[in-house]
């Protein structure tokens, strides 16, 4: 890779440090989530991991799949249509990335299709659980599909004719449908019609003794009764995915609310992003498809059915325990095992730290606001709510600590995409409450993870009880994203978390704190900082290395940084869950920085950033992943551990995962992931996740 030279290209708004690196330098991000994804799909590829769990790893891949065609596909659609279409990081035009996706995305879902159909499903049916087509049922199960087609299928199906008086309906969103071809025997031509597949029906309906037909098959078999006297030519199963991006221009709004309502209700019908039909499809059906939805060519993916597989998770949730992963059985943090105390008092004598989903989010963070709920020394609550559980404990003590007169100020995040019903649901729920109800900063997402209690205690004193979070206050994630809590009642904490709020609730320019580095305005600035300085060691000879964890690596001025370290010699770790656009491996650019990838039972959500600091590592964790909209758009807040045992087992965990003799994918320079799961002598390499299990501060259970 050839250096960029001023005058050839070297961008006058880049850091000085840039300049003189190669422009190939990035990786393309759009890719690189995709291969995260492919990732998902080797785990449901490998006959070594329990088959109700491929299955559902089969359903995360397609509901991965759509998210990233509703968003990501849809944000480079967007920028072309308003002639935004700069070059990417990588150097490509969104109209080359658009058939770079296209051509990786036929790749996965064909290669998705293949697992399911010659692997997934002849393992299904070698344990008792089959799913077929129609054409295999026997004649009592069509009998009984016949009843329950004209009792539950019928009555709520709509069929809809396209002729001169009836104009193509539109598709909504992620909608299951089946495309029809019929003909008048009397009349003569042919017509085409629409079915839409009811979304509250079953994806498989159960035929009995754990055999399943695709909802899809059992309507096809019953189009004669939905177009009565007329004859069925063909039917094919067909699937729009849309732009699902929401605009709501905050400062031109009254009511944010009711904006937000008003898109999501727009969202189901944004521009088509994705076409998808079975491989069946007949020419002249998909012209009609293709002409009347104004799919291009690029948008459309054939593929073998069944069509819509993030619908395997019911296949996945049969209780076939001997198919799945050994149940698991959360631990109370050894710092609470056999005390008596209250739980503020063991946080006053030192911090908590929390490994979810090993240690038990019921008995340290639901229980954390639960007691201050009932405490009749708390005073006040404040907390943030970015992404929570359907019934969620910790929003009924929210209720529960207003209705009981305390001071209760809760900030809601509605923009958290595709939990914008649910949130702006609690809202209400909590105003009604008697909370305090705030939405957060005009032109911003809320997305750090804080709670602060303030207690009075036995001498009148006023003391701040904190937490701060890598995930969500979500009990139901929290059993299988794995993410670390930080419970504190130093001053420092308080003082920082009471400002922080303030700034979130009301109005100030704050950018300095104690112990958070907050985003946006300081954290992208605390970072750099502090990977200058351990290239500052580096030079001094001193202990300099830097360790990361996060979801996603694809902010260019940070990444930048990494390589300016690496040339000077700073080794440095980076456990990157998705996306990354870093090359490792470079000579002369990034020969000292590795790549790791970790996926399996538990989804790698925690952030943790860790500085060597000439001997005395200087660590980090919170909500911030290393993306442009995390350091500069939203509220991200990292703090920074104290406790010596706790720095010590943050780093020793980074160690673990970036061994050799840890299983994991790893990052080549060309953008590849290679997976290591054996040594070279066919030993497996350790699983972090299973060691974890077993760790000494844990000490989870198989229950």
């Amino acid at each position: 890779m050839e250096p960029v030279r001023i005058g050839q290209g070297a961008d006058p708004d880049r850091p000085e440090s840039a300049i003189n690196m190669p422009p190939d330098r990035f990786l393309d991000r759009e890719e690189g989530w995709l291969r995260f994804n492919q990732r998902v799909l080797e785990l449901a590829e490998d006959t070594g991991i329990p088959l109700l769990e491929r299955v559902r790893f089969l359903a995360i891949f397609a509901s991965n799949l759509d998210e990233f065609f509703m968003v990501r596909v849809a944000g480079l659609k967007r920028r072309l249509a308003t002639g935004l279409a700069v070059a990417t990081q990588s150097g490509h035009h969104p109209r080359d990335l658009l058939e770079r996706v296209a051509e990786v995305t036929h790749e996965l879902m064909l290669r998705h299709a293949e697992c399911f159909a010659h692997s997934v499903a002849p393992a299904l049916a070698e344990a008792g659980i089959r799913i077929v087509r129609w054409d295999e049922l026997d004649d009592t199960e069509r009998h009984r599909m016949r009843r329950f087609f004209r009792c539950a299928i019928y009555p709520i199906l709509t069929p809809f004719a396209v002729d001169p008086a009836h104009p193509f309906p539109h598709i909504s969103g992620r909608s299951l449908n089946l495309g029809v071809t019929v003909s008048d025997p009397e009349a003569g031509p042919h017509t085409f019609a629409r079915v839409k597949v009811p979304p509250m029906l079953s994806r498989f309906i159960e035929l009995g003794g754990e055999r399943f037909v695709p909802v899809e098959d059992v309507i096809a078999a019953h189009l004669a009764q939905l177009f009565e006297g007329m004859e069925v030519l063909e039917h094919h199963a067909f699937r729009v995915t849309r732009n699902a991006d929401l605009e709501v221009d905050e400062d031109e709004t009254d009511d944010l609310v009711q904006s937000l309502e008003n898109e999501l209700l727009r969202r189901r019908f944004g521009p088509l992003v994705r076409l998808e039909v079975e491989e069946t499809i007949s020419d002249a059906v998909l012209r009609i498809l293709r002409h009347e939805l104004g799919a291009e060519e690029r948008e459309i993916f054939r593929v073998p059915g069944p069509l819509s597989l993030a619908g395997l998770d019911q296949i996945a949730d049969l209780d076939r325990a001997e198919l799945k992963y050994p149940p698991m059985v959360p631990v109370e943090p050894r710092d609470l095992q056999g005390r008596t105390e209250d739980l503020f008092e063991l946080i006053r004598e030192r911090e908590l730290l929390v490994h979810h989903p090993y240690e038990s989010f019921v008995a340290t963070t639901e229980r954390f606001l639960a007691l201050a709920a009932a405490d009749p020394r708390v005073v006040a609550i404040k907390q943030t709510l970015y992404r929570t559980s359907g019934d969620s404990p910790i929003v009924r003590s929210l209720i529960e600590a207003a209705r009981a007169g305390k001071e209760v100020v809760v900030l809601v995040e509605l923009k958290a995409r595709f939990d914008e019903q649910q949130n702006i649901q609690w809202a209400r729920t909590l105003e009604d409450a008697g909370c305090h109800v705030v939405y957060g900063v005009v032109g911003l997402k809320t997305h750090c993870k804080l709670a602060l209690v303030v207690r009075r205690e036995g001498d009148g004193t006023l003391l701040r009880y904190g937490h701060i979070g890598t995930g969500n206050y979500n009990s139901s994630t929290a059993r299988v994203y794995e993410d670390f809590g930080l419970f504190s009642a130093d001053p420092e904490v308080g003082e920082d978390l009471s400002d922080l709020f303030n700034h979130l609730t009301g109005f100030s320019r704050k950018s300095h704190y104690r112990r958070l580095s907050v985003a946006p305005g300081g954290l992208r600035s605390d970072l750099m900082a502090q990977i200058h300085q351990e290239m500052d060691n580096a030079a001094r000879s001193e202990p300099a290395r830097i360790r990361i964890k996060v979801n996603s690596l694809v902010d260019e001025d940070i990444i930048d940084a990494l390589y300016e370290a690496s040339r000077v010699g700073v080794p440095i770790d980076l456990w990157v869950r998705g996306a990354c656009a870093l090359r490792p491996g470079i000579p002369g650019l990034s020969e000292t920085i590795q790549v790791r990838s970790i996926l399996g039972r538990f989804l790698e959500h925690s952030r943790i950033v860790v500085f060597e600091n000439s001997g005395d590592p200087r660590v980090w964790l919170g909500s911030a992943d290393l993306m442009p909209r995390n350091l500069d758009r939203r509220v991200e807040a990292l703090v920074r551990v104290a406790d010596p045992d706790q720095t010590r087992r943050l780093v020793e965990l980074m160690d673990l995962a970036m061994a050799d003799t840890t299983a994991s994918w790893r990052l080549g320079p060309s953008g590849t992931w290679t997976r290591a799961t054996h040594d070279a002598g066919g030993e497996a390499l350790l699983d972090v996740q299973n060691t974890l299990r077993g760790d000494r501060h844990l000490r989870a259970v198989d229950g």
